[in-house]
């Protein structure tokens, strides 16, 4: 199937011409001319609504008009699949906009990629069921307003003069140590009520407020116990309503909530990212007009892609009840990977997309599943080919995310055209080799896509990241651009590859932008795609950027965390009792059947360091490093000896160093006690001598006494 583009030069105020559209439309394949519009929003609108009454993919290079090109569809009942790239703002119209013709024509190839794969869904069932958290007067306005339209609890932390609980149109609460737990539409809060007064009980008379001879209670009905002297005459107004009880010993209360509304100074969850359907806008008046619209429409059926996909084969996590590789719960601002044995769990409801777990897991255990870096690896080929199709030297690479890093984006093409009003100045816009790549979350790639990205031909990779990235993202992305920048650099290539540009304004990105400088890439560009499996794509790259670095090296030293590594035995502390085998995830570690024999396979280790916990001996330490010989891939021995032969049957089993071991520890053993021998039989030949021993005393010829 064919791909129709309408690209409009935005009442000329981007240099695309006739000669423009002769040259995208070859790097793009096509037969023809690409015909360039001036105004296909207004005037030459019709050649639009023509290419909708096809069947073919149309791309329509805008948008700034995204919604009234959409409208048409709409109201025509089109068939032909609709997606929209902007060039504008990422080339048209920067400084540099005059060589940004084959940023153009990659982007519009991408543009044209069909969508990924689908993959099962996470869904969510909200009745609209929300609790307020926070004090009085905060709390109370907003449950009025929020009760036209949802069904309203309430929580309160504290009472304020001045406000007053009137009918009892929704269920109200007091409590502190306040917990929450859950997701939109499964929230459930437990608190410890420790206002005496049960506010669902209380039938707000004003009975006990009359009587209080310190005013220690107000008209939301929160006693004030630094006020309170035990005069007890509340209790006597209140009478056999019994709302009031000092002496409640079951403070403990919970209930189950489709959403939360936060008004605490604190919020009860700290996240980072926190759970969808939890809003804690505190005391920012702004935040909980914006916050209170959203709650109102999150009501109904809701569904986002599962974004992982989770191989417990090759999960490193743990062994034996030993903890090994926790990268992926220490990097999750979500908390959504949690320990769970000697797996890790991930709840799906939890779970945001930002694919952090997947970047620094080491084995490929957790893989982004939506979409796959298969999906992603291809967008990139595709817009790296059609670069260098279209006369583009040099590609570099802004990796940003769909909202907060779109927008700067966006914001700094608009400059880069009008000028900044606040400064005067006008900025210069992406640079015409600067290609920009939108994910949903910028942590959702690694060393795996960045190394493949370089082997193409990128010579610089940028990470745009804003406030809306948590600092353990950023941690993680510094420390994989230190591994990815060290095998390069260890390779011979020169330069700075990676880096990450942290902007929150326009002017801020524009800077950053203007340091990236090319570093030097492999002569030849890689043809391969990018592997689904991680540590596949891994080998792919590295395998190029080895055979065509600018000079030949037999390893790299590697920094702390990295994926690659060496296992070294202490052979005079090792028994050979395998244990480390046994924990060994990824089979980088491996025994020989024939003769007591510990051999490693390095290509495999994933430095998880499950074998260094569990060796008995304390024998074995790791090495980062990235070993590029074909050594790699061959088993090599770490230690060895000669078998240990059975005194009775001759009969090989275990080493001479474990059994002068066994017989060091346990010749006092009661079970041993003259009878050390059996400890250098097999276990065969041990269960024989002990039956051929009659003089021996059991336990069955003990008589009770």
């Amino acid at each position: 199937m064919t791909t129709e583009f309408k690209v409009c030069n935005c009442n000329r105020t981007m240099p695309l011409d006739a000669q423009a559209g002769v040259q995208i439309a070859k790097a793009l394949g096509m037969d023809a001319p690409l015909t360039m519009h001036t105004e296909l929003c207004r005037r030459e609108v019709t050649s639009y609504m023509q290419a909708l009454d096809g069947v073919e993919d149309v791309v329509v290079a805008c948008t700034q008009e995204r919604s009234l090109f959409s409208e048409i569809a709409q109201q025509k009942n089109a068939v032909a699949p609709l997606r929209f790239v902007n060039i504008r703002e990422t080339g048209g119209w920067g400084a540099q906009a005059k060589n940004s013709l084959p940023k153009m024509a990659a982007l519009l190839a991408a543009a044209a990629l069909p969508d990924p794969d689908p993959v099962p869904t996470v869904d969510y069932q909200s009745g609209g069921h929300v609790l307020l958290i926070g004090p009085a007067d905060r709390v109370l306005a907003w449950a009025t307003r929020l009760g036209e339209q949802l069904d309203v609890s309430v929580l309160l932390t504290a009472g304020a003069a001045g406000e007053m609980l009137q009918e009892h149109s929704f269920p109200v609460f007091s409590g502190n140590r306040i917990a929450i737990d859950g997701w939109l539409g499964a929230f459930k809060v437990q608190w410890q009520q420790a206002n005496p007064i049960d506010l669902e009980a209380c039938t707000r008379c004003n009975a006990c407020v009359d009587v209080c001879p310190e005013n220690a209670i107000d008209l939301t009905y929160q006693i004030d116990l630094s006020k309170c002297k035990s005069h007890r005459d509340c209790v006597k107004a209140c009478g056999t309503i019994g709302a009031i009880d000092f002496s409640r010993s079951a403070t403990q209360r919970s209930a189950e909530f489709d959403l939360i509304f936060d008004l605490l100074d604190t919020p009860v969850l700290t996240l980072h990212q926190p759970p969808q359907g939890y809003f804690a806008p505190g005391s920012d008046v702004q935040r909980q007009m914006t916050d209170s619209l959203r709650i109102t429409q999150m009501v109904g059926e809701f569904s986002k892609p599962k974004f992982f996909l989770y191989k417990e084969k090759l999960c490193a996590h743990g062994r034996n009840g030993k903890v090994g590789c926790t990268a992926c719960i220490d990097v999750c601002s979500a908390e959504a990977v949690s320990h769970n044995g000697d797996q890790i769990k991930v709840n799906p409801n939890l779970c945001v997309g930002c694919g952090a777990c997947t970047t620094v897991c080491p084995s490929g255990a957790l893989a982004y599943a939506y979409p796959r870096v298969a999906d992603t690896g291809t967008r990139l080929k595709t817009m790296l080919t059609t670069y260098a199709k279209a006369g583009g030297t040099q590609p570099a690479l802004l990796i940003h995310n769909q909202e907060q890093g779109a927008t700067l984006v966006n914001q700094l093409g608009r400059l880069a055209r009008a000028g900044d009003n606040k400064t005067g100045n006008k900025l210069k816009g992406l640079p015409a080799n600067v290609i920009p790549l939108e994910l949903h979350h910028i942590a959702s790639v690694g060393i795996d896509f960045w190394l493949t990205a370089i082997a193409y031909g990128t010579t610089h990779i940028a990470v745009l990241v804003t406030h809306q990235d948590a600092p353990q993202y950023v941690a993680a992305l510094n420390a994989q651009i230190d591994i990815a920048q060290t095998v390069l650099s260890g390779l011979g290539y020169t330069g700075v590859h990676l880096s990450l540009i942290q902007a929150q304004t326009p002017a801020e990105l524009d800077t950053g932008l203007s340091t990236i400088q090319p570093a030097q890439v492999p002569q030849q560009r890689a043809l391969f795609n990018i592997a689904a499996d991680k540590r596949s794509a891994l080998e792919l790259a590295i395998d190029h950027l080895k055979t065509h670095a600018p000079q030949q090296v037999e390893q790299i030293a590697l920094p702390l965390g990295a994926p690659f590594g060496l296992v070294t035995v202490n052979k005079q502390s090792c028994t050979l009792c395998m244990s480390c085998v046994g924990a060994c995830p990824e089979s980088a570690l491996t025994d020989n059947a024939n003769m007591p024999q510990l051999r490693f396979i390095e290509k495999n280790c994933v430095q998880c360091g499950l074998c260094e916990k569990t060796c008995p001996e304390n024998a074995i330490s790791l090495t980062p490093r990235l070993l590029l010989t074909d050594v790699v891939k061959q088993p090599v021995v770490l230690n060895e000896a000669q078998p240990f032969h059975c005194i009775s049957c001759q009969k090989p089993f275990g080493t001479a160093q474990m059994i002068e071991n066994m017989v060091s520890k346990l010749s006092l053993h009661g079970a041993f006690a003259g009878n050390v021998d059996r400890l250098k039989m097999c276990p065969d030949c041990r269960v024989v001598d002990m039956m051929a021993n009659k003089q021996e005393a059991v336990i069955t010829d003990l008589k009770r006494r």
